[in-house]
Protein backbone atom coordinates (compact mmCIF):
# COMPACT_ATOMS: atom_id res chain seq x y z
CA UNK A 1 0.00 0.00 0.00
CA UNK A 2 1.35 3.41 -0.94
CA UNK A 3 1.71 5.65 2.12
CA UNK A 4 0.27 9.13 1.64
CA UNK A 5 -0.72 11.92 3.95
CA UNK A 6 -4.30 10.75 3.65
CA UNK A 7 -3.48 7.18 4.70
CA UNK A 8 -1.48 8.50 7.63
CA UNK A 9 -4.42 10.74 8.61
CA UNK A 10 -6.88 7.84 8.42
CA UNK A 11 -4.52 5.74 10.51
CA UNK A 12 -4.20 8.47 13.10
CA UNK A 13 -7.98 8.58 13.47
CA UNK A 14 -7.81 4.99 14.65
CA UNK A 15 -6.39 6.47 17.82
CA UNK A 16 -9.85 7.74 18.64
CA UNK A 17 -10.88 4.18 19.38
CA UNK A 18 -8.00 3.62 21.74
CA UNK A 19 -8.50 6.95 23.45
CA UNK A 20 -12.15 6.34 24.20
CA UNK A 21 -11.83 2.67 25.01
CA UNK A 22 -14.06 1.87 22.03
CA UNK A 23 -11.78 -0.27 19.93
CA UNK A 24 -11.64 -4.06 19.96
CA UNK A 25 -11.65 -4.13 23.78
CA UNK A 26 -14.85 -2.11 24.13
CA UNK A 27 -16.58 -4.94 25.99
CA UNK A 28 -14.04 -4.48 28.78
CA UNK A 29 -14.27 -0.68 28.86
CA UNK A 30 -16.41 1.64 30.97
CA UNK A 31 -18.70 4.46 29.95
CA UNK A 32 -16.22 7.02 31.26
CA UNK A 33 -15.35 9.76 28.78
CA UNK A 34 -11.89 10.91 27.74
CA UNK A 35 -9.54 12.76 30.07
CA UNK A 36 -8.46 16.33 29.38
CA UNK A 37 -5.25 15.09 27.79
CA UNK A 38 -7.22 12.70 25.58
CA UNK A 39 -9.60 15.50 24.60
CA UNK A 40 -6.61 17.56 23.54
CA UNK A 41 -5.37 14.73 21.36
CA UNK A 42 -8.81 14.34 19.81
CA UNK A 43 -8.87 18.07 19.05
CA UNK A 44 -5.53 17.72 17.24
CA UNK A 45 -6.89 14.82 15.19
CA UNK A 46 -9.97 16.86 14.27
CA UNK A 47 -7.77 19.82 13.28
CA UNK A 48 -5.68 17.55 11.03
CA UNK A 49 -8.82 16.22 9.38
CA UNK A 50 -10.32 19.67 8.80
CA UNK A 51 -7.02 21.05 7.54
CA UNK A 52 -6.47 18.32 4.97
CA UNK A 53 -10.07 18.12 3.73
CA UNK A 54 -10.55 21.90 3.98
CA UNK A 55 -13.62 21.48 6.14
CA UNK A 56 -14.84 24.59 7.97
CA UNK A 57 -16.43 22.48 10.70
CA UNK A 58 -16.58 18.98 12.14
CA UNK A 59 -19.13 17.77 14.72
CA UNK A 60 -18.87 14.39 16.44
CA UNK A 61 -20.94 12.37 18.94
CA UNK A 62 -19.64 9.04 20.27
CA UNK A 63 -21.46 6.63 22.56
CA UNK A 64 -20.59 3.40 24.32
CA UNK A 65 -23.12 0.94 25.78
CA UNK A 66 -25.98 3.29 25.07
CA UNK A 67 -24.46 6.37 26.74
CA UNK A 68 -22.70 9.37 25.14
CA UNK A 69 -19.02 9.51 26.10
CA UNK A 70 -17.77 12.25 23.80
CA UNK A 71 -19.74 15.04 22.08
CA UNK A 72 -17.74 17.86 20.53
CA UNK A 73 -17.69 20.38 17.69
CA UNK A 74 -14.71 21.99 15.98
CA UNK A 75 -14.26 24.91 13.61
CA UNK A 76 -16.93 27.15 12.18
CA UNK A 77 -20.63 26.94 11.43
CA UNK A 78 -20.17 30.02 9.22
CA UNK A 79 -16.72 31.07 8.03
CA UNK A 80 -17.70 34.55 6.92
CA UNK A 81 -19.28 35.58 10.22
CA UNK A 82 -16.75 33.49 12.23
CA UNK A 83 -19.65 31.79 14.03
CA UNK A 84 -18.11 28.98 16.06
CA UNK A 85 -19.56 25.52 15.53
CA UNK A 86 -21.31 24.04 18.58
CA UNK A 87 -22.77 20.65 19.32
CA UNK A 88 -26.24 22.18 18.92
CA UNK A 89 -25.67 23.15 15.27
CA UNK A 90 -27.65 21.12 12.76
CA UNK A 91 -26.45 19.75 9.43
CA UNK A 92 -28.11 18.34 6.34
CA UNK A 93 -27.63 14.63 6.97
CA UNK A 94 -28.31 13.59 3.35
CA UNK A 95 -28.72 9.81 2.98
CA UNK A 96 -28.39 9.16 6.70
CA UNK A 97 -32.10 9.97 6.46
CA UNK A 98 -32.71 6.55 4.86
CA UNK A 99 -32.48 4.48 8.07
CA UNK A 100 -35.13 6.78 9.57
CA UNK A 101 -37.40 6.20 6.58
CA UNK A 102 -36.81 2.46 6.78
CA UNK A 103 -37.68 2.43 10.47
CA UNK A 104 -40.87 4.36 9.69
CA UNK A 105 -41.91 1.82 7.05
CA UNK A 106 -41.16 -1.11 9.36
CA UNK A 107 -43.22 0.46 12.15
CA UNK A 108 -46.15 0.55 9.72
CA UNK A 109 -45.50 -3.12 9.05
CA UNK A 110 -45.57 -3.86 12.78
CA UNK A 111 -48.88 -1.97 12.98
CA UNK A 112 -50.33 -4.22 10.28
CA UNK A 113 -50.71 -1.43 7.72
CA UNK A 114 -48.41 -3.00 5.11
CA UNK A 115 -46.49 -6.11 4.19
CA UNK A 116 -43.05 -6.09 2.61
CA UNK A 117 -44.49 -7.90 -0.40
CA UNK A 118 -47.15 -5.26 -1.06
CA UNK A 119 -46.92 -3.69 -4.51
CA UNK A 120 -46.33 0.02 -5.04
CA UNK A 121 -48.03 0.55 -8.41
CA UNK A 122 -50.88 -1.10 -10.26
CA UNK A 123 -54.22 -2.63 -9.21
CA UNK A 124 -54.69 -3.20 -5.47
CA UNK A 125 -51.37 -1.52 -4.69
CA UNK A 126 -50.40 1.17 -2.21
CA UNK A 127 -49.98 4.04 -4.68
CA UNK A 128 -51.95 2.63 -7.61
CA UNK A 129 -54.85 5.02 -7.23
CA UNK A 130 -52.54 8.02 -6.97
CA UNK A 131 -50.13 7.17 -9.79
CA UNK A 132 -51.54 5.35 -12.80
CA UNK A 133 -49.23 2.98 -14.64
CA UNK A 134 -48.64 4.04 -18.27
CA UNK A 135 -49.28 1.23 -20.80
CA UNK A 136 -45.60 1.29 -21.77
CA UNK A 137 -44.38 0.88 -18.16
CA UNK A 138 -46.24 -2.22 -16.96
CA UNK A 139 -43.00 -3.65 -15.53
CA UNK A 140 -43.14 -1.22 -12.59
CA UNK A 141 -46.22 -3.00 -11.24
CA UNK A 142 -43.91 -5.78 -9.98
CA UNK A 143 -42.12 -3.41 -7.58
CA UNK A 144 -42.78 -4.11 -3.88
CA UNK A 145 -42.11 -2.26 -0.65
CA UNK A 146 -39.18 -4.58 0.01
CA UNK A 147 -37.64 -3.84 -3.39
CA UNK A 148 -37.59 -0.15 -2.50
CA UNK A 149 -36.13 -0.77 0.96
CA UNK A 150 -33.31 -2.92 -0.46
CA UNK A 151 -32.61 -0.83 -3.60
CA UNK A 152 -33.63 -3.71 -5.85
CA UNK A 153 -36.52 -2.07 -7.74
CA UNK A 154 -34.66 -2.57 -11.03
CA UNK A 155 -33.65 0.99 -11.87
CA UNK A 156 -33.83 4.70 -11.06
CA UNK A 157 -30.31 4.51 -9.63
CA UNK A 158 -28.01 7.17 -8.23
CA UNK A 159 -26.33 7.89 -11.57
CA UNK A 160 -26.15 10.83 -13.96
CA UNK A 161 -29.91 10.54 -14.54
CA UNK A 162 -30.98 10.20 -10.89
CA UNK A 163 -34.56 11.54 -10.95
CA UNK A 164 -34.11 13.24 -7.58
CA UNK A 165 -31.56 15.64 -9.05
CA UNK A 166 -33.59 16.43 -12.17
CA UNK A 167 -36.56 18.74 -12.76
CA UNK A 168 -35.81 20.69 -9.60
CA UNK A 169 -39.00 22.75 -9.80
CA UNK A 170 -41.32 19.73 -9.77
CA UNK A 171 -43.04 18.64 -6.56
CA UNK A 172 -43.31 14.97 -5.59
CA UNK A 173 -46.39 14.11 -7.61
CA UNK A 174 -45.09 15.76 -10.78
CA UNK A 175 -41.66 14.16 -10.43
CA UNK A 176 -43.02 10.66 -9.81
CA UNK A 177 -45.37 10.84 -12.79
CA UNK A 178 -42.58 12.20 -14.98
CA UNK A 179 -40.17 9.48 -13.86
CA UNK A 180 -42.49 6.51 -14.42
CA UNK A 181 -43.42 7.98 -17.82
CA UNK A 182 -39.87 8.67 -19.00
CA UNK A 183 -37.30 6.46 -17.25
CA UNK A 184 -37.63 2.72 -17.77
CA UNK A 185 -36.39 0.05 -15.40
CA UNK A 186 -33.10 -1.60 -16.34
CA UNK A 187 -33.65 -5.03 -14.80
CA UNK A 188 -36.50 -7.10 -13.39
CA UNK A 189 -37.37 -6.00 -9.83
CA UNK A 190 -35.64 -8.03 -7.15
CA UNK A 191 -32.76 -9.24 -9.31
CA UNK A 192 -30.11 -6.53 -9.00
CA UNK A 193 -28.98 -3.94 -6.44
CA UNK A 194 -28.92 -0.34 -7.63
CA UNK A 195 -28.79 2.35 -4.95
CA UNK A 196 -31.88 4.48 -5.52
CA UNK A 197 -32.72 7.83 -3.97
CA UNK A 198 -35.94 7.82 -5.98
CA UNK A 199 -36.92 4.50 -4.41
CA UNK A 200 -36.76 6.07 -0.95
CA UNK A 201 -38.71 9.06 -2.25
CA UNK A 202 -41.46 6.56 -3.14
CA UNK A 203 -41.24 5.10 0.38
CA UNK A 204 -41.94 8.56 1.73
CA UNK A 205 -45.15 8.62 -0.30
CA UNK A 206 -46.00 5.12 0.98
CA UNK A 207 -45.65 6.43 4.53
CA UNK A 208 -47.90 9.39 3.71
CA UNK A 209 -50.55 7.23 2.09
CA UNK A 210 -50.76 4.69 4.92
CA UNK A 211 -50.30 7.04 7.87
CA UNK A 212 -52.47 9.79 6.36
CA UNK A 213 -49.86 12.30 7.48
CA UNK A 214 -46.99 14.20 5.91
CA UNK A 215 -43.72 12.26 5.87
CA UNK A 216 -41.97 14.49 8.39
CA UNK A 217 -44.97 14.64 10.72
CA UNK A 218 -45.18 10.85 10.84
CA UNK A 219 -41.45 10.18 11.26
CA UNK A 220 -41.04 12.90 13.89
CA UNK A 221 -43.85 11.42 15.99
CA UNK A 222 -43.39 7.69 15.32
CA UNK A 223 -39.62 7.37 14.87
CA UNK A 224 -37.76 10.34 16.32
CA UNK A 225 -39.79 11.31 19.40
CA UNK A 226 -39.62 7.78 20.93
CA UNK A 227 -35.82 8.07 20.62
CA UNK A 228 -35.79 11.35 22.53
CA UNK A 229 -35.10 13.44 19.43
CA UNK A 230 -36.96 16.76 19.43
CA UNK A 231 -35.15 19.14 17.08
CA UNK A 232 -34.92 17.53 13.64
CA UNK A 233 -36.70 18.93 10.61
CA UNK A 234 -36.66 18.84 6.81
CA UNK A 235 -34.12 21.27 5.37
CA UNK A 236 -34.78 24.30 3.25
CA UNK A 237 -33.26 24.73 -0.18
CA UNK A 238 -31.65 28.18 -0.21
CA UNK A 239 -29.34 30.09 2.10
CA UNK A 240 -32.28 32.36 2.95
CA UNK A 241 -34.19 29.27 4.12
CA UNK A 242 -31.43 28.18 6.51
CA UNK A 243 -33.02 27.03 9.77
CA UNK A 244 -32.13 28.23 13.25
CA UNK A 245 -28.82 26.73 14.43
CA UNK A 246 -28.16 25.26 10.99
CA UNK A 247 -24.63 25.47 9.58
CA UNK A 248 -23.68 27.16 6.36
CA UNK A 249 -22.56 24.78 3.59
CA UNK A 250 -19.49 25.16 1.40
CA UNK A 251 -18.68 23.56 -1.94
CA UNK A 252 -15.18 22.68 -3.09
CA UNK A 253 -16.22 21.62 -6.59
CA UNK A 254 -17.18 24.14 -9.29
CA UNK A 255 -20.78 23.79 -10.38
CA UNK A 256 -21.84 22.02 -7.17
CA UNK A 257 -23.79 24.73 -5.33
CA UNK A 258 -25.19 23.52 -1.97
CA UNK A 259 -28.00 26.04 -2.33
CA UNK A 260 -29.06 25.02 -5.83
CA UNK A 261 -30.71 21.78 -4.71
CA UNK A 262 -34.31 20.84 -3.95
CA UNK A 263 -33.41 19.36 -0.57
CA UNK A 264 -36.96 19.71 0.78
CA UNK A 265 -38.16 17.36 -1.99
CA UNK A 266 -35.52 14.86 -0.88
CA UNK A 267 -37.38 14.51 2.44
CA UNK A 268 -37.50 10.71 2.80
CA UNK A 269 -34.19 9.92 1.10
CA UNK A 270 -32.00 12.79 2.21
CA UNK A 271 -33.90 15.79 3.53
CA UNK A 272 -33.45 15.94 7.30
CA UNK A 273 -31.21 18.28 9.28
CA UNK A 274 -29.90 17.06 12.64
CA UNK A 275 -27.02 17.10 15.08
CA UNK A 276 -24.68 14.11 15.46
CA UNK A 277 -26.18 13.62 18.92
CA UNK A 278 -29.62 13.19 17.31
CA UNK A 279 -28.32 10.36 15.13
CA UNK A 280 -26.49 8.83 18.08
CA UNK A 281 -29.82 8.70 19.94
CA UNK A 282 -31.52 7.12 16.93
CA UNK A 283 -28.85 4.44 16.43
CA UNK A 284 -28.79 3.59 20.14
CA UNK A 285 -32.52 2.88 19.81
CA UNK A 286 -31.99 0.44 16.96
CA UNK A 287 -28.72 -1.10 18.16
CA UNK A 288 -30.36 -4.28 19.47
CA UNK A 289 -28.58 -4.17 22.82
CA UNK A 290 -30.89 -2.49 25.32
CA UNK A 291 -34.30 -3.78 26.38
CA UNK A 292 -36.03 -0.62 25.12
CA UNK A 293 -35.79 -0.53 21.34
CA UNK A 294 -37.76 1.31 18.68
CA UNK A 295 -38.44 -1.90 16.76
CA UNK A 296 -39.15 -5.44 17.91
CA UNK A 297 -36.26 -7.88 17.80
CA UNK A 298 -37.81 -9.70 14.83
CA UNK A 299 -38.34 -6.45 12.91
CA UNK A 300 -34.79 -5.29 13.67
CA UNK A 301 -33.56 -8.60 12.26
CA UNK A 302 -35.44 -7.82 9.05
CA UNK A 303 -34.01 -4.30 8.94
CA UNK A 304 -30.42 -5.54 9.25
CA UNK A 305 -30.56 -8.63 7.02
CA UNK A 306 -29.18 -8.00 3.50
CA UNK A 307 -31.00 -9.02 0.36
CA UNK A 308 -29.72 -11.76 -1.92
CA UNK A 309 -28.87 -9.10 -4.48
CA UNK A 310 -26.40 -7.30 -2.19
CA UNK A 311 -24.64 -8.73 0.88
CA UNK A 312 -23.61 -5.24 1.97
CA UNK A 313 -27.00 -3.50 2.13
CA UNK A 314 -30.03 -4.48 4.19
CA UNK A 315 -33.13 -2.28 4.56
CA UNK A 316 -31.95 1.27 5.01
CA UNK A 317 -28.60 0.22 6.48
CA UNK A 318 -25.22 -0.84 5.21
CA UNK A 319 -24.11 -4.03 6.97
CA UNK A 320 -21.10 -6.33 7.13
CA UNK A 321 -20.05 -9.75 8.34
CA UNK A 322 -19.07 -8.43 11.77
CA UNK A 323 -22.71 -7.51 12.52
CA UNK A 324 -22.08 -3.78 12.30
CA UNK A 325 -24.46 -1.42 10.52
CA UNK A 326 -24.24 2.18 9.40
CA UNK A 327 -25.11 4.71 6.71
CA UNK A 328 -23.27 7.54 5.03
CA UNK A 329 -24.58 10.71 3.44
CA UNK A 330 -23.19 13.07 0.84
CA UNK A 331 -24.49 16.20 -0.86
CA UNK A 332 -22.73 19.28 -2.17
CA UNK A 333 -21.71 21.02 1.04
CA UNK A 334 -22.01 18.14 3.49
CA UNK A 335 -20.67 14.67 4.32
CA UNK A 336 -22.18 12.59 7.13
CA UNK A 337 -21.93 9.19 8.73
CA UNK A 338 -23.67 7.30 11.55
CA UNK A 339 -22.43 3.92 12.80
CA UNK A 340 -23.43 1.11 15.16
CA UNK A 341 -20.87 -1.64 15.87
CA UNK A 342 -21.26 -5.08 17.39
CA UNK A 343 -19.15 -3.88 20.35
CA UNK A 344 -21.95 -1.60 21.67
CA UNK A 345 -20.28 1.42 20.13
CA UNK A 346 -22.34 4.04 18.23
CA UNK A 347 -21.20 7.32 16.76
CA UNK A 348 -21.95 10.02 14.20
CA UNK A 349 -19.83 12.68 12.52
CA UNK A 350 -20.90 15.54 10.21
CA UNK A 351 -19.06 18.19 8.16
CA UNK A 352 -20.32 21.30 6.37
CA UNK A 353 -18.42 20.73 3.15
CA UNK A 354 -17.87 17.92 0.66
CA UNK A 355 -14.21 17.62 -0.19
CA UNK A 356 -12.71 17.47 -3.64
CA UNK A 357 -11.03 14.28 -2.37
CA UNK A 358 -13.32 11.29 -2.91
CA UNK A 359 -12.09 9.45 0.20
CA UNK A 360 -13.43 12.02 2.66
CA UNK A 361 -16.18 9.69 3.93
CA UNK A 362 -13.62 6.91 4.48
CA UNK A 363 -11.44 9.27 6.51
CA UNK A 364 -14.46 10.46 8.48
CA UNK A 365 -15.17 6.83 9.33
CA UNK A 366 -12.65 6.74 12.21
CA UNK A 367 -10.33 4.52 10.16
CA UNK A 368 -13.26 2.23 9.29
CA UNK A 369 -13.66 0.79 12.78
CA UNK A 370 -16.55 -1.34 11.60
CA UNK A 371 -14.03 -3.82 10.18
CA UNK A 372 -12.32 -4.51 13.50
CA UNK A 373 -12.97 -8.06 14.71
CA UNK A 374 -13.85 -8.92 18.33
CA UNK A 375 -10.85 -8.71 20.64
CA UNK A 376 -9.02 -11.81 21.76
CA UNK A 377 -5.35 -12.19 22.88
CA UNK A 378 -5.09 -15.01 20.37
CA UNK A 379 -6.47 -12.79 17.60
CA UNK A 380 -4.16 -9.81 18.13
CA UNK A 381 -1.45 -9.24 15.51
CA UNK A 382 0.68 -7.30 18.01
CA UNK A 383 0.65 -10.25 20.41
CA UNK A 384 1.76 -12.56 17.62
CA UNK A 385 4.68 -10.30 16.70
CA UNK A 386 5.60 -9.80 20.36
CA UNK A 387 5.72 -13.56 20.92
CA UNK A 388 8.30 -13.92 18.16
CA UNK A 389 10.35 -11.03 19.56
CA UNK A 390 10.33 -12.56 23.08
CA UNK A 391 11.53 -15.88 21.71
CA UNK A 392 14.35 -14.07 19.87
CA UNK A 393 15.43 -12.23 23.04
CA UNK A 394 15.35 -15.38 25.16
CA UNK A 395 17.62 -17.11 22.66
CA UNK A 396 20.18 -14.29 22.76
CA UNK A 397 19.95 -14.12 26.60
CA UNK A 398 21.59 -10.72 26.99
CA UNK A 399 22.21 -9.61 30.59
CA UNK A 400 23.31 -5.98 30.15
CA UNK A 401 21.29 -2.90 29.20
CA UNK A 402 23.55 -2.12 26.26
CA UNK A 403 23.40 -5.67 25.04
CA UNK A 404 19.61 -5.74 25.34
CA UNK A 405 19.23 -2.51 23.37
CA UNK A 406 21.49 -3.90 20.64
CA UNK A 407 19.41 -7.09 20.62
CA UNK A 408 16.19 -5.11 20.23
CA UNK A 409 17.68 -3.25 17.29
CA UNK A 410 18.70 -6.53 15.70
CA UNK A 411 15.27 -7.97 16.50
CA UNK A 412 13.61 -5.43 14.27
CA UNK A 413 15.26 -7.14 11.30
CA UNK A 414 13.53 -10.47 11.94
CA UNK A 415 10.15 -9.09 10.83
CA UNK A 416 9.50 -8.93 7.09
CA UNK A 417 6.66 -6.79 5.63
CA UNK A 418 4.88 -9.82 4.22
CA UNK A 419 5.06 -11.62 7.54
CA UNK A 420 3.54 -8.64 9.39
CA UNK A 421 0.72 -8.54 6.85
CA UNK A 422 0.09 -12.22 7.51
CA UNK A 423 -0.33 -11.51 11.23
CA UNK A 424 -3.19 -9.14 10.46
CA UNK A 425 -4.78 -11.52 7.96
CA UNK A 426 -4.57 -14.43 10.39
CA UNK A 427 -6.34 -12.37 13.04
CA UNK A 428 -9.27 -11.60 10.76
CA UNK A 429 -8.48 -7.99 9.93
CA UNK A 430 -9.54 -6.53 6.60
CA UNK A 431 -6.16 -5.62 5.08
CA UNK A 432 -7.59 -3.72 2.11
Amino acid sequence: MRVTRRTVLKGSLLGVAGILGTGPTVSQSSKQGPTSAERERLAHLAADFMDFYESPGLSVAIGSRGEPVYVEAFGFADKESQEALTTQHRFRIASVTKPITSAGVLLLMEAGKLRLGDHIFGPNSILGEEYKTPPWRQEIEAITVDHLLTHTAGGWGNTHDDPMFMNKRMHHRELINWTIDNIALITEPGKQYSYSNFGYCLLGRVIEMLSERKYDQYTIDAVLAPCGITDMQIAGNTLAEKAAKEVKYYSQVPGMDPYDLNVARMDSHGGYIATPMDLLRFFVNIDGFSSTQLLSRDTLKIMTTPSQASPGYARGLLVNKFNNWWHTGSLPGTVTIAVRTHTEFCWAAFTNTRSKFEDMIDALDLAELRYLPPYSPDMNPIEKAYSKLKAFLRKIAERTVTGLLNALEAGAEIFKPGECGNYFTACGYDTD
